[in-house]
């Protein structure tokens, strides 16, 4: 469901937030689509209710930031790597590593919803003490007779619009929040994995088609606003569930084939101590890859480095600067040797480089494992 080339909006503690195109796009329709809304309840110009329109829809998007970065701080603190959050045209996803154990995943999956929830009290209270009125959600559902001030309409639509969120995000189907909860019970339950991939799989399925219908009635009844949305977020969510059932049945084949089954054990890498001309030269120019592993004298797995970052040193007059000094770190790619083949499917390195160096438990560099040999082995399994 993420999209896999966005752009970089912002680093928070670390984590990357990047954010598609379709981001952009929602967000000027979010806008568009309140203003009038806004204007009816606070009355006088149209600028102003634009810039509460602009106010609510942007923090809106800053709550789901907050949502997805509960998810990555629990993981990163539960020990997982966090690639980085993805914010898209209908939400967001955090990109974390291979969740080893129930508990930990129930951790993680319940931080976003928790965030949610605290976001809505910090609304209504703040609301209550900026006035007195008792219909605090009526503003944000522009009820005719409301009146409030901007910033009372600006708090009940971002607590209004995070409640429904919620909501939606707890139903216990895949791929949403409350489907992961669910994996994690099922999995803590039976102690297969598996079982419970395929299990909230289903149940995703099940409630896209639902939802769908729902789409399908509202079109028929001539609210088109909410039929499409429905729609679209049934298509979205049917595609996930599909795959998460999918790779539930895949990986109970796979679940005896190791990273080590499938690696290449004799790697071509590069010394850390080895100049930036040195791999460009003797590597780069070689071998033609975007990218090699560096190692320690000991083969300790130290991190990649990229020919585009190379070339950019070299021109800039830093031919002699050693390897270790420009390596990457933002790309997440070091994978144990023992660990089975499903932990490859998700992970970020193979996405993004297309393959992940296998070490052994001192951090020693023992192979390599390319997206190619990853195909090979699940079309074996297929």
């Amino acid at each position: 469901m993420a999209p896999r080339s966005n752009f970089q909006l912002a680093r928070i503690f670390g984590i990357r937030i990047g954010v598609g195109v379709s981001w952009f796009v929602v967000l000027f329709l979010f806008i568009f689509i309140v203003t009038p809304v806004f204007h009816t309840e606070l009355g006088g110009s149209r600028t102003t209710a634009y810039l509460v329109a602009v106010a609510s829809v942007l923090s809106f998007f800053a709550s789901l930031v907050l949502h997805e970065l509960g998810h990555a701080l629990v993981a990163r603190r539960s020990g997982l790597q966090v690639a980085g959050i993805d914010l898209w045209a209908l939400g967001g996803f955090t990109r974390i590593g291979e969740v080893q154990s129930p508990a930990t995943e129930l951790r993680v999956a319940a931080a976003g919803p928790l965030v949610t929830l605290g976001v809505i009290v910090v609304c209504v209270v703040a609301g209550g003490l900026a006035s007195n009125s008792r219909h605090f959600f009526d503003a944000a559902l522009g009820n005719e007779g409301v009146r409030a001030t901007p910033a009372f309409v600006w708090l009940s639509w971002v607590a209004t619009i995070n409640v429904l969120v919620l909501a939606f995000n707890l139903v216990p189907a895949f791929p949403l929040d409350g489907g992961r909860i669910a994996h994690a019970v099922v999995w803590w339950r039976t102690g297969d994995r598996n079982r419970a991939t395929r299990a909230t799989g289903r149940a995703g399925q099940g409630f896209a088609l639902l939802l769908g219908a729902l789409g399908l009635w509202r079109l028929t009844a001539g609210d088109q606003s909410l039929g499409l949305t429905s729609l679209l977020l049934a298509y979205f969510l049917y595609q996930a569930a599909t795959a998460a059932v999918a790779q539930g049945v895949l990986a109970a084949r796979i679940q005896s084939i190791t990273v080590a089954d499938i690696m290449d054990r004799e790697p071509v890498t590069i010394p850390a101590a080895a100049t930036l001309l040195d791999a460009h030269e003797q590597f780069f120019v070689r071998y033609r890859w975007p990218w090699f592993a560096v190692v320690d004298p000991a083969r300790h797995f130290l991190g990649v480095v990229r020919a585009s970052r190379v070339d950019d040193e070299i021109s800039a007059g830093r031919p002699a600067l050693a390897v270790a000094e420009v390596l990457d770190e933002d790309v997440h790619v070091r994978i144990g040797e023992a660990e089975p083949l499903e932990s490859l499917l998700g992970s970020d390195g193979l996405g993004r480089l297309g393959a992940m160096v296998a070490v052994d438990q001192d951090g020693v560099l023992r192979g390599v494992v390319t997206l190619a040999k990853v195909r090979r082995a699940l079309r074996v399994a297929t």
